[in-house]
């Protein structure tokens, strides 16, 4: 039968937009009884290891261990109790974490175990007791102390090494430091690496025994310390299972009611059309069936936002210990005296609720951290980086989208996403389940969801790739030749070894060597190496700018440029190259000193030449930007933090993240003294200028 476009056009207007949400009433399915009936809190019994914690201590004896774990099982402990017979040896131990979060949690937890004379700590921005037998720190900074090692001719002054959240070797951007130090790592120094579950556990612990000579043990657990069980939130409020029950040898199915919910052809989601779901009403669904505290998973920033104040719209209030709450909320802002005029204050002491994402001060998210991890909290509207290795647990964690934001795309989740971030749901001794909602909208696929659920996590792939810093270290202490050696126990030819396909996969040795080669010729030709392969006196004191754009400070360096004696006008230089944020360069002359002004034109006119030949040769080159150094210029200069704000037209986590990265690459320069020692004295006074409230976490 013929039908016309307009008919076509008005079906397609009434499937595709959602009813009205009707008025949400708490409920909950029949089979759902049992399920609820076991909520609560386990008995407090004396602590007994798990089967896995046990057996990866004995093999920590033995030889490498690699512990692939669900999230919050209880990695850690392995290795406090490995760390403590190192020590009982005088040994010392260094354990090295993805986040300097992360970082400052484990240094306070270890000095508390192993007492703070023995613990120090080394991220970049704190430096304790760095003399101490256990430092904890960043993989950076471990594979950095490699490299020094490396030219000294020396091994790395340690006993045994810990890579926490290990599968960071699979990170796009990051993971060639993991790879890096599994690479470096001297073979008489034991590695404990823990992980969440990850697909390929057995893979990557065959290529670290063909490359480090000693066998590499697999610890593996798949069953959660908490179980999970996953809801489906009816837009009515009623609570559904979402799938049938696990049953030996068959995939468990969508439950028949949700299954024709979502076959319906007006099917009904929360919100109408471009509204954001109204959360205060299903925090209360929650409440009713004691299944808070929650998180609370959102697509962005901005919606996480907004989230709070729909919460105020819906009148919602905070379930539990408000004074505790507001008396724990009062001391903190007064240590951080920024946090006590936050926007989002009123919200988190009336309510009991916050947003925690990139956008927010580093002060601001540690303090939702803490009052999470107290109990204090209702509920956390969080985007999906709060899942990756910072300890937030919740009774429920929340799913709105069955997708997330890579920074540049919205991608399906992956099974290893999923699981760190149903990881957060169920805290180990204060709750005997975990629950994962998922809540129907226009980019939920359930059916997605459901299967992730059963998938195994994901395989991690090699991310190495060669970069002038790279380059610059390893002609510190090797020739070409042995650096094609190194590069042969890559973790990519590795797997390009292991495959009968003749595809080609980005890291190969064949691949690596090439752009090693590629790398090598600019520096040859523009006097950082010499013909026989040996640094040059420009090339020995550049391999210590271990930046993201080595070449082009040093060669601000080289021509003179950079101003050496003014610190605030030294900051806001380095700014303009830490930047990789796309902004509005178009900035009122009101916030640019003249001063300023000739300083950025005199670096980027010197500069520009060098950083064409980068970009003929096809290495990637940042623009300078005028308005990150305005904005770091006039921080360090002594003006409020609006102001500088104002000039960034960032938000605040933002700009706090350009800080602390200015903050890194000035402590590099800082590490020229002997070459450069104005210029040194100058980025010290630098770092203790930009590093200050509100920028600098409480601990």
């Amino acid at each position: 039968m013929y039908r016309s476009k307009q008919h076509y056009s008005k079906t397609k207007r009434r499937l595709s937009k959602p009813s009205a949400t009707p008025r949400i009433k708490p409920g909950a399915d029949a089979g759902l009884k049992k399920v609820f009936a076991t909520i609560g809190v386990p008995r407090d019994r004396p602590f007994v290891p798990d089967a896995f914690q046990t057996r990866a201590l004995a093999a920590v004896d033995q030889a490498d261990c690699l512990v692939t774990v669900p999230t919050g099982a209880g990695k850690t402990w392995i290795a406090e109790q490995a760390i403590a017979r190192i020590r009982e040896k005088d040994g010392h131990c260094w354990y090295a974490c993805p986040l300097k979060a992360l970082s400052n949690a484990k240094y306070a937890e270890f000095s508390g175990i192993f007492g703070a004379k023995n613990v120090g700590i080394l991220t970049g921005d704190r430096k304790e007791n760095p003399a101490a037998p256990i430092i904890v720190g960043t993989t950076e900074i471990l594979r950095n102390r490699l490299y020094d090692a490396m030219c000294r001719g020396q091994s790395l002054d340690t006993d045994f090494v810990v890579l926490d959240e290990a599968h960071f070797l699979g990170d796009p951007d990051r993971g060639v430091v993991w790879e890096e130090i599994m690479i470096y790592l001297p073979t008489r120094i034991p590695l404990l690496m823990l992980s969440a579950t990850i697909g390929n556990a057995a893979q990557i612990a065959a290529w670290l025994t063909s490359i480090r000579s000693k066998y590499c043990k697999v610890i593996e657990e798949t069953i959660r310390p908490v179980p999970l069980f996953p809801l489906f939130l009816h837009p009515g409020g009623t609570l559904l299972p979402l799938t049938t029950p696990i049953k030996a040898g068959i995939r468990p199915q969508l439950y028949k009611k949700v299954d024709r919910l979502i076959k319906s052809r007006r099917r009904r989601t929360f919100g109408r059309h471009r509204s954001l779901p109204p959360f205060g009403d299903i925090m209360k669904v929650l409440k009713k069936f004691d299944l808070l505290p929650a998180i609370f998973f959102l697509k962005s920033r901005a919606d996480c936002d907004a989230a709070l104040d729909t919460c105020r719209k819906d009148q919602t209030t905070a379930y539990g210990p408000k004074q505790r709450l507001m008396q724990r909320v009062d001391a903190y802002c007064q240590r951080t005296p920024h946090v006590a005029t936050h926007r989002q204050r009123w919200h988190l002491e009336n309510m009991a609720v916050g947003a925690h994402h990139s956008g927010q001060l580093p002060s601001w998210k540690l303090l939702l951290e803490r009052l999470m991890t107290e109990g204090l909290l209702d509920a956390v509207f969080a985007t999906s980086t709060v899942a990756a290795g910072v300890n937030f647990p919740a009774r429920t964690v929340v799913f709105f989208n069955s997708d997330r934001f890579n920074g540049k795309h919205f991608l399906s989740l992956t099974p290893t996403e999923f699981h760190q971030m149903t990881g957060r749901a169920g805290r180990r001794g204060m709750d005997k389940i975990g629950f994962a909602l998922m809540v129907p909208g226009k980019f939920m696929d359930v059916r997605l969801m459901a299967k992730l659920l059963s998938l195994p996590p994901s395989e991690v792939v090699s991310q190495i790739k060669i970069n002038f810093s790279m380059v610059l270290n390893l002609l510190l202490s090797h020739t070409p030749d042995q650096i094609e050696t190194l590069l042969r126990k890559s973790f990519a030819n590795y797997l390009i070894k292991q495959s009968k396909q003749k595809k080609v996969i980005s890291g190969g040795q064949k691949y690596l060597w090439k752009s090693f080669l590629r790398h090598l010729d600019f520096l040859k030709s523009t006097g950082f190496v010499t013909d026989a392969n040996e640094l040059t006196w420009d090339g020995q004191w550049a391999s210590q700018l271990r930046v993201d754009q080595p070449l082009l400070i040093a060669e601000g360096f080289r021509r003179g440029v950079l101003p050496q004696s003014d610190p605030a006008m030294l900051a806001a230089v380095i700014a303009s190259f830490v930047n990789e944020r796309e902004v509005n360069d178009r900035i009122s002359r009101e916030f640019v000193a003249v001063s300023l002004s000739e300083a950025f034109s005199k670096v980027t006119s010197a500069i520009k030449p060098f950083a064409a030949r980068l970009a003929q040769n096809n290495f990637d080159v940042r623009p300078l930007q005028l308005r990150p150094a305005a904005t770091v210029y006039a921080w360090a200069s002594g003006k409020s933090w609006n102001t500088a704000l104002k000039i960034a037209e960032m938000e605040e986590g933002d700009l706090a993240m350009l800080i602390v990265r200015t903050a890194d690459n000035l402590r590099h320069i800082r590490g020229l003294k002997n070459v450069f020692p104005e210029a040194a004295q100058t980025a010290s006074i630098s770092i203790e200028k930009i590093m200050r409230d509100p920028v600098v976490n409480e601990y």
